[in-house]
C-alpha cells in the first residue's frame, strides 16, 4: 500500500465534505459491516471511512431525516428523565388536616 497516496486521498476527500460533522450511510463490508446504517463522523473519520471504502455521505435528504430523529429521541430521553425526577409525597389524611388547619389559621391572622 503507497501511504502517501493513502493519505492524500484522505485528504482530498476531506476537502470534498462540506460539513464538520457529516452524516454517512455504511456499506456493507466482508468483515461484517452491514449495509445502510446512518451515523454521523467527523469530517477527518468521514474522510478515512470513504476512502476505505466503508461509506458514503449520505444524500441532504437522509441527513436531515436522521438528525430529526436524533433530535427527537433526544427529547423523549428528556421527558424520560425529567419524569424520573418528580418526587411524590404521600401523606395520610390527618396530616393533611393538620396542615388544612394550620392554612386556616394563617389566613386569620
Amino acid at each position: 500500500m503507497d501511504l502517501r497516496n493513502y493519505y492524500r486521498k484522505i485528504r482530498e476527500a476531506r476537502a470534498g465534505i462540506p460539513e464538520e460533522w457529516p452524516v454517512l450511510v455504511s456499506r456493507a463490508t466482508p468483515e461484517g459491516g452491514r449495509a445502510g446504517v446512518l451515523l454521523e463522523a467527523s469530517r477527518e473519520v468521514a474522510a478515512r471511512m470513504i476512502v476505505e471504502g466503508t461509506a458514503e455521505l449520505a444524500t441532504p435528504q437522509q441527513a436531515a431525516a436522521f438528525r430529526e430523529q436524533l433530535r427527537r429521541m433526544q427529547a423523549d430521553e428528556e421527558a424520560r428523565r425529567a419524569a424520573a425526577r418528580i418526587q411524590v409525597n404521600v401523606i395520610t389524611e390527618a396530616d393533611a388536616r393538620k396542615i388544612g388547619s394550620k392554612t386556616e389559621k394563617h389566613l386569620k391572622r
